[in-house]
């Protein structure tokens, strides 16, 4: 693909994104290779959140007092299913959307058929995001099974784990138009998903945090995620799910916006 055609798709790396439905081919394309290896990526998405809800939940959370009357492992498992979610859709936007774009060159072969660069990032995204959702079914399944939570409810938190999918996808592709290699994506996870984990109200209640840091991490995505979901697992509606919804989707726009113009301009190079 040379790089007059590439720029003849876009007028300029700035120009928004040209949303069509021809990414619907690319989604496919890698929900096939998924499938072939689906059982292993399954049990590999959701192994080590199943170790960690049993070895916090049952190990730790007999030592702890239940939490506004909610016992600790059930806290834990509403909390974990957005924090695997919003993983699922980051590992799949950084480590196999560099792969293909990268290493295997799938995106310049793709870009060959009369697709733009545009629908090759938001079927990346929105693929990301459906992955995020197939993780946080089996673990919806396993908190079921279990007998944590049999709310009706529950189901109302698969649309929100692909709003959170999407959310994580966004941010990762920023990271990955800027990665030149693998190891660039240990920056990514040390610098600020890891802290984001412990500061979302995923293992703790925020309410343990000074005040000032409750009004800062109330506006990360996990958070919001953790408030709009916690609430179904538990049998209630949110609190404030306008609010959470706006700082996702926030995070969504801003974030494909910018993979996108980081993308374009990779790629114009």
């Amino acid at each position: 693909m040379t790089t007059a055609t590439i720029a003849s798709q876009s007028t300029s790396i700035y120009a928004p994104p040209a949303i069509s439905l021809r990414w619907r081919p690319i989604w496919q394309r890698n929900f096939l290779v998924w499938k072939r290896l689906f059982i292993s990526s399954l049990i590999g998405n959701v192994a080590e959140p199943l170790i960690t809800l049993f070895a916090f939940g049952y190990g730790l959370g007999s030592l702890l007092q239940p939490i506004d009357g909610v016992r600790y492992i059930v806290f834990l498992a509403s909390g974990s299913i957005c924090m695997n979610a919003f993983n699922a859709a980051t590992f799949e936007a950084l480590y196999s959307a560099f792969t293909r774009m990268h290493v295997q060159r799938s995106w310049e072969a793709i870009l060959n058929a009369p697709l733009s660069l545009d629908d090759v990032v938001l079927a990346e995204m929105l693929w990301a995001a459906s992955k995020s959702v197939f993780t946080g079914m089996a673990i919806l399944l396993v908190i079921f099974a279990l007998g944590l939570s049999r709310e009706p409810s529950m189901l109302l938190a698969l649309p929100l784990l692909f709003v959170i999918g999407m959310a994580g996808a966004s941010l990762g592709l920023v990271v990955n138009a800027l990665a030149r290699s693998y190891d660039f994506f240990t920056y990514y996870f040390t610098i600020v998903v890891t802290p984001m984990w412990f500061l979302s109200g995923v293992f703790f209640p925020l309410t343990q945090l000074p005040q000032w840091l409750q009004s800062l991490v109330q506006w990360l995505p996990l958070s919001a995620a953790v408030n709009l979901v916690r609430p179904l697992i538990l049998g209630h509606m949110p609190a404030a799910p306008i609010q959470d919804l706006l700082v996702l989707s926030c995070y969504i726009v801003a974030g494909f916006y910018l993979a996108m113009v980081l993308t374009r301009r990779r790629l114009l190079k």
